[in-house]
């Protein structure tokens, strides 16, 4: 019983003191991995990877990808800085490549390292739809999104070995609660974790998108597109890491006139599609 008792303070504890604010929604979120250690690391694989794939240089989309990179960064600077996290991207090593590859992907790294594959750009379609990809990426790394799933992948991990410890001895109990605990903390927590990490950048993104002078609207008609390409085999929502394409364009129509709003408080008044 005591110890049970003591696992549970130390929880407790872990989440108590390992928390940072979320400077777009305000909620506090887990943080076990500072980010002094996460950019470090983030920005060594980057240049790995960059090294390691062929990197366009030159071209008309090349530049695209770094002209549109650069208002995404400055529409996040600008609006932090309005909201009160003035220096909060004071670590970020902002870098925007294209690199040749087939795959229909983008992301950014923690600390503001952004890749785009050339596979997405028959899809991005034009500027204002690489913005839509973008915007939802970066709001990832400001949204420390990569840090709470190490966070939280840590915390599972804890979770598993105090229930270990509690029933250590019994050893069927422990084969059921480790198959149990497994599941449920994938599908009850982990799972819709991260889906509400997607939802959440989408909602980001539509903001940093908006400031920087683009249409939010797009970003419904680039996962229209998206949808299009989708197989047959996909799982269920609440199987998958990501909302479904149909709950993605919903929400990001309901959140469009909002976005535009807020820009608006920036001086933005027109957008372009």
């Amino acid at each position: 019983m005591k110890l049970k008792k003591s696992l549970s303070i130390l929880l407790l504890g872990v989440l108590v003191v390992a928390c940072s604010t979320n400077p777009f929604t305000g909620k506090q979120t887990l943080a076990l991995v500072p980010n002094s250690q996460i950019l470090p690391m983030a920005f060594q694989q980057y240049n790995e990877f960059l090294s390691e794939n062929k990197v366009v240089t030159g071209t008309a989309e090349a530049n695209m990808v770094k002209n549109v990179g650069q208002k995404i960064a400055s529409a996040a600077e600008r609006y932090l800085t309005a909201n009160g996290y003035a220096g909060y991207l004071t670590e970020y090593r902002w870098e925007y490549n294209l690199v040749n590859s087939p795959e229909v992907n983008a992301w950014c790294m923690p600390g503001g390292k952004i890749v785009v594959y050339t596979g997405i750009l028959p899809i991005t379609k034009d500027e204002a739809g690489l913005a839509a990809v973008m915007g939802h990426e970066v709001a990832h790394a400001l949204a420390n999104h990569g840090q709470q799933r190490m966070s939280a992948g840590q915390l599972q991990q804890l979770g598993a070995v105090a229930g270990n410890i509690a029933l250590s001895g019994d050893a069927q109990n422990q084969q059921i609660f480790n198959t149990a605990y497994g599941l449920g903390s994938n599908l009850g927590v982990m799972l819709p974790f991260s889906r509400s990490h997607e939802i959440e950048a989408d909602h980001i993104g539509l903001i940093l998108m908006a400031i920087a002078g683009y249409d939010p609207i797009v970003s419904a008609e680039l996962w229209q597109r998206m949808q299009a390409q989708e197989s047959g085999n996909k799982p269920p929502e609440f199987l998958s890491t990501h909302p479904s394409s149909a709950t993605r364009i919903q929400n990001i129509r309901t959140w469009a006139p909002e976005a535009r709003a807020e820009a608006r408080k920036f001086g933005v008044t027109t957008f372009k599609k």
